[in-house]
């Protein structure tokens, strides 16, 4: 049984990666080893440059090479943007497994089910790799019905004004 927990963070309002990061900075102030992976924001150099100030308890990962975001890349890019987007798939289930950090953030991952680069079944498979003790946080501004069994916590934030 797993004592980690999985939360999500899903709406259309703004916020939920600043919540999943709140959460991660709270961690590491708790001692606990922090990754966060981004998917879908393009390089976000600012922030990366700010990031790596808070190495090494919270370790951040961007395997987009593009400034862009994903949904204004041409057609070409898009193509290579997906295989960097599959390697930092493949990364997240490496760390799932191997269990290298205590609070995993998958940041807009609930975005690349909604543009089909992540099979719903895919998620489920990767969530279910993890070790026990792990934490999986989520965000995205959808979440799939399918996906809602596998947390513990679900938060929606919207936009009221």
């Amino acid at each position: 049984m797993n004592t980690g927990i999985v939360q999500i963070y899903y709406g259309d309002g703004r916020g939920k990666s600043t919540a999943a990061m709140g959460r991660a900075l709270q961690a590491a102030g708790e001692g606990k080893q922090v990754f966060v992976i981004h998917y879908l924001k393009g390089k976000m150099e600012e922030e990366a440059q700010f990031m790596k100030k808070l190495e090494p308890q919270i370790k951040v990962f961007r395997f987009e090479k593009d400034d862009a975001t994903y949904e204004s890349l041409s057609p070409e890019e898009k193509l290579d943007a997906q295989m960097n987007i599959k390697n930092g798939v493949n990364f997240a289930r490496k760390v799932l497994v191997t269990g290298e950090c205590d609070l995993l953030v998958l940041d807009e991952i609930l975005g690349l089910v909604d543009t089909g680069l992540l099979e719903k079944d895919e998620l489920l498979a990767l969530l279910d790799s993890r070790t026990d003790s792990m934490d999986v946080i989520m965000t995205g501004r959808t979440m799939d019905e399918s996906i809602r069994g596998c947390a513990d916590e679900i938060y929606r934030i919207e936009s009221e004004k």
